[in-house]
């Protein structure tokens, strides 16, 4: 799920920035996109929201890169 959908249905961007330890304009900035969420978050992000909003939802076109563990295993 995108940030920006999970923070307009299950809770608000001062909520998550609390829960992750950042300010609010920082989680602002993530969800319309105007700066993408640091590596150093994305685990934080997927836990508070109980893996609704995904590292792979986050980082969509590096997250192969920086987590391959992640990656499935192709046969």
């Amino acid at each position: 799920m995108k940030l920006e959908n999970f923070l307009e249905k299950r809770g608000g961007v001062i909520t998550l920035a609390r829960q992750i330890g950042v300010v609010p304009e920082d989680v602002s900035a993530w969800k319309t996109g105007r700066r993408n969420v640091p590596i150093v978050h994305c685990v934080a992000i997927e836990r508070a929201t109980a893996g609704q909003v995904t590292r792979k939802d986050l980082r969509p076109n590096d997250w192969q890169d920086i987590w391959p563990e992640l990656a499935e295993k192709r046969e």
